[in-house]
């Protein structure tokens, strides 16, 4: 890539994840691969591999608040995406670095809970703190079901449901929702965006794959460059889902679990050789 046609810069404040296919490593593939700069804030490190997740070491809250404020005092930013947070502390050290240095910045909020192999990546006593303190600052947020459910109280596990969760999330504070559809299990994948252009749907055929680590953060970084890059937000989603999609379809095969993506399909390798 040129980086002449490098347009908007994305800070991702979120966890390392070692097998490159999610967390601080997939969020900096996609916003590239997006044409933005990627700048990041890491709030934990993780030993992961496609087959799930064996431990967490912790980042400081004092050394993930001075990562943003040091990135965006110097660089600046068009853009900030969060993703795994952890804890209650980090959670309020994250928003009050935000609310110091990020001033109005698009903020896009994946409220991570549980990796793809099923470990924990939210402390239970930190939903709260995320709804108070971080959700209401978003531009927008983009829960699966299991965590609208947690985020709502309530079970979200149908289309029906899906529809009817909407408005609590939006009650939450953030400015726009998309409630993605993938765990529903059907042959279509629905996600569901509302916000002040009102609502839409975007319906896609499930790809039958076991390759789709990192999809989350992947999709949101996506959204993120988007946005960035002065990108209304409905175009924003539509090229992030499309982005992913590919990337899904042209997945690399690695690993002996849920393998990681293409993130790389925008750029050509090969060219000049």
């Amino acid at each position: 890539m040129n980086p002449n046609l490098l347009r908007g810069r994305v800070l991702s404040i979120a966890g390392s994840d070692s097998g490159g296919g999610a967390g601080i490593q997939a969020d900096i593939k996609a916003i590239t691969a997006l044409g933005c700069f990627a700048m990041t804030a890491v709030t934990a490190i993780t030993v992961q591999d496609t087959q799930g997740v064996s431990g967490i070491h912790p980042v400081p809250d004092d050394i993930i608040s001075a990562q943003i404020e040091r990135v965006l005092a110097d660089l600046g930013a068009d853009g900030v995406k969060t993703g795994m947070l952890g804890t209650s502390s980090v959670i309020e050290a994250v928003s009050g670095a935000l609310a110091r240095c990020a001033g109005s910045l698009p903020l896009v909020v994946d409220p991570v809970m549980v990796a793809k192999g099923g470990a924990l990546l939210l402390a239970d006593t930190a939903v709260g703190a995320m709804k108070e303190k971080l959700l209401p600052r978003a531009t927008l947020i983009t829960p699966n079901l299991p965590e609208a459910s947690v985020l709502i109280g309530r079970p979200v596990t149908s289309l029906a449901d899906m529809h009817a969760a909407i408005l609590p999330l939006m009650a939450l504070g953030p400015r726009a929702v998309l409630l993605k559809g993938g765990h529903l299990g059907t042959d279509e994948i629905v996600d569901i965006y509302e916000g002040p252009e009102g609502r839409h749907e975007w319906r896609s055929p499930r790809i039958a794959t076991r390759h789709t680590h990192g999809t989350g953060c992947t999709l949101a970084s996506a959204i993120a460059a988007g946005l960035a890059q002065g990108l209304p937000m409905i175009r924003a989603i539509g090229r992030a889902r499309a982005y992913v999609r590919i990337a899904i379809e042209t997945a690399p095969g690695f690993g002996r679990g849920h393998g990681p993506l293409n993130h790389a399909h925008t750029v050509n390798p090969f060219v000049g050789e």
